[in-house]
């Protein structure tokens, strides 16, 4: 055995039988496949931000500057008085701490399929089992599967994707109340698409201590920061935070969240902007006899197509990167994601869509 295959055979049989997550190259593409907003800072904000980002003492550690971006955040959000709130750098680390929480023998982590990845992901590389729940084909809750599941498996911890991803929707209210009502351990309702919906989940997080609400700048405007925060009791989120490396948020990446929600006015108009041109997009999509756009409370729309592998290609070619879903779940057959884009990107997307259709 050489010294590489001895390195090998001590990681986990289980980590090394399953794929990395897979992030697409887009160099060169007008890149709409993550869910990025795609408008940059006006030129004069950035030169006010590149000055400060300059000034910051990059030699300390950012204990105290992320204290007062995680205050600022909680005033952002309304959070209760009652609740405390923890940063993660991005969701994907919050995930991970609420797996690592949880994380005792039997303990089951259950979601609705097709929804974020991660869940999953993070829930067997801690050595949970994970419990999927297939939606409805129109992508509502299945509420009686779902409270079966509750019932037979006593998660605990469920997530609720609020809208979901990849569908973009929002579920039913009176349905997740239930859910979160027959609910033995925690609730996690994902809200990182919250600038784009006409609804929240802060009333649940007032009125039940299991839910926790959890939502990330990224889709606010500053998907390379990488900050996520999650919002819960005190007790609850005292707990988790235990489990929170002590100086996980970089210091230019605390200064720099504090910028934005000192200028919290300029991304609301950019969310209104793509709002609207999503609004716009589905429009137009729904024209095309061939494919089917559903509805969308995010900026993405879900659409499906005759042939989403060759689509996907054809697009691709024509200089647009977006997202082929459809070997994520069997409800997504022949399903694409398309990120809603600046005006323009979108125009790109909608010729480059058009011209791939089958003839």
């Amino acid at each position: 055995m050489t010294s590489l295959e001895r390195g090998l055979a001590v990681i986990r049989d289980d980590l090394r039988s399953v794929k990395a997550y897979a992030v697409q190259p887009s160099a060169g593409l007008i890149k709409l496949d993550t869910m990025e907003n795609p408008f940059r800072l006006p030129e004069a904000l950035q030169r006010e931000l590149g000055a400060r980002l300059g000034a910051v003492a990059i030699n300390r550690y950012p204990a105290e500057r992320t204290f007062e971006l995680a205050a600022e955040l909680a005033r952002h959000a309304g959070m209760p008085e009652d609740c405390a709130i923890t940063l993660g750098n991005g969701s994907d680390e919050l995930i991970t701490m609420l797996s690592m929480a949880i994380s005792r023998p039997g303990a089951t982590v259950l979601s609705p399929l097709p929804s974020f990845v991660m869940y999953e992901i993070s829930a067997r590389y801690q050595g949970l089992k994970f419990v999927g729940v297939d939606l409805r084909p129109d992508f509502e809750l299945d509420e009686p599967a779902m409270l079966a599941a509750i019932t037979e498996h006593q998660p605990a911890l469920i997530y609720l994707s609020y809208p979901n991803n990849p569908t973009a929707n929002l579920w039913d209210a009176d349905a997740i109340e239930r859910i979160v009502q027959a609910a033995p351990g925690l609730v996690v309702m994902d809200e990182a698409y919250q600038p784009f919906a006409e609804r929240d989940s802060m009333d649940l997080l007032r009125r039940y201590p299991n839910v926790l609400v959890m939502r990330t700048m990224s889709k606010f405007g500053l998907a390379g920061v990488r900050i996520g925060y999650l919002m819960g009791r005190k007790e609850l989120v005292g707990e988790i935070d235990k489990l929170r490396p002590p100086f996980n948020i970089g210091m230019l990446n605390a200064e720099a969240g504090l910028f934005a929600l000192e200028h919290a006015e300029v991304y609301a108009r950019q969310a209104q902007v793509l709002r609207a041109e999503r609004d716009q997009l589905i429009a137009s999509l729904d024209e095309i006899e061939e494919v089917q756009a559903f509805a969308s409370q995010g900026n993405m729309v879900l659409v499906r197509v005759p042939d989403a592998a060759a689509m996907f290609e054809g697009i691709r070619r024509r200089g647009v990167l977006v997202k082929n879903v459809s070997a994520l779940h069997p409800l997504l057959h022949n399903c694409l994601r398309l990120t809603v884009g600046t005006p323009e990107e979108n125009l790109a997307l909608l010729a480059a869509f058009t011209e791939s259709l089958p003839s």
